[in-house]
């Protein structure tokens, strides 16, 4: 299983040394999420400070950016890190597209695959030449001069994941995408039932495999080197499920545990202001379904118990001041744990949108 970890975004300064340091101890990759800061920024940072890492937007919210800012910030990225770059993209949901950045909500999962195929159709006529001509239902790209066309890289075609909860996004991921990122409001039992089913419909229709789709994330890690550590990260992550379980849009992961009543009384919390109350309206044997507990000499094992078989990668983080060789024993113990994917397909072969 690959392993990654996040980079501390918010500290600019501290970015190259946690990027060099995480390389050294064997992590395989680094993520960047898009909350109160940029994500592109610090990965910029952390390409300068690594030589192998894989750098990953974990996500970038989409629609608010025009697909061409996009492609020339992930071309760059990818670019000046020979390669190692791939661009998560998500959608955020309605009220924060319409509310907190002022852009319409239609047709998201449509939307999101036209919007990953016009980032393809601007960096193959970037690579290869090919005149820019896009024209789908939501976007259009018919103008690029040489002025403003960035040099061929020589470098493969960059992956481009998206991330997915509801159905018409995971089919969107599987048509159109790389591979997916599965949000940590995610279940194994919801990963096996819903998710992957879904997924492998939609690849076989395409003519993908999971072999070269990639699939991030779908749960919640909660580790230290002790009880009291795990217990203490484990109390954030309550929140955190509390928090998204408040969100109608992900109430489906609840319905699949017949708990959908929760949810609703989540939503009925947040809606009163009630932040501070809803953690200790999640039980223990909710908080399990979404998270592992477990103590570094552990985790391996509790991790691949939870998602071993159904996803291909996951983040961890470890404590401040740890010792480098536990941190070793346990990468190295998550490293194998098996998965599907090989690798991604990503030449440079123009092809029209999925259906």
């Amino acid at each position: 299983m690959k392993v990654t970890t996040a980079i501390p975004y918010k500290d600019w300064r501290a970015i190259g040394p946690a990027a060099a340091a995480a390389e050294a101890e064997g992590f395989e990759g680094l993520t960047c999420p898009e909350l109160a800061n940029d994500p592109f920024a610090p990965l910029a940072i952390a390409a300068l400070a690594t030589e192998r890492l894989q750098l990953a937007t974990s996500v970038a919210i989409s629609f608010p950016r025009s697909p061409m800012i996009t492609a020339q910030q992930a071309w760059d990225l990818n670019a000046q890190s020979h390669g190692r770059f791939v661009l998560g993209l998500g959608t955020q949901v309605r009220a924060h597209n319409e509310r907190r950045f002022s852009v319409p909500w239609v047709h998201p999962a449509p939307r999101m695959a036209e919007y990953v195929e016009a980032i393809r159709a601007i960096h193959r006529c970037w690579e290869t030449g090919e005149k820019l001509n896009f024209t789908g239902k939501f976007y259009t790209f018919t103008l690029m001069t040489p002025e403003f066309s960035p040099k061929p890289t020589g470098l493969p075609m960059l992956p481009i994941m998206i991330a997915a909860v509801g159905p018409e996004m995971q089919k969107a991921a599987a048509r159109h995408c790389d591979g997916v990122r599965l949000h940590g409001f995610a279940t194994r039992k919801y990963v096996e039932d819903v998710v992957r089913p879904t997924l492998a419909a939609e690849l076989a229709k395409a003519g993908k495999s999971f072999e070269h789709f990639e699939v991030t994330g779908g749960g919640f890690i909660a580790t230290g080197p002790d009880e009291a550590t795990v217990v203490a990260a484990a109390e954030k992550l309550r929140y955190r499920v509390a928090f998204y379980g408040s969100t109608p849009a992900y109430r489906g992961v609840f319905d699949v545990h017949g708990v959908t009543e929760l949810g609703v009384k989540l939503n009925a919390a947040s809606r009163a202001g009630k932040w501070d109350e809803m953690a200790a309206m999640v039980p223990d044997e909710v908080l399990d379904l979404f998270a592992v507990r477990a103590t570094y000499d552990k985790l391996p094992e509790a991790v691949g118990r939870r998602f071993g078989g159904i996803v291909d990668a996951v983040g961890v983080e470890f404590q401040p001041g740890d010792d480098a060789r536990t941190r070793r024993k346990v990468l190295d113990g998550l490293k194998e744990i098996p998965q599907t994917f090989k690798g991604f397909q990503t030449s440079w072969q123009a092809g029209q949108m999925a259906g």
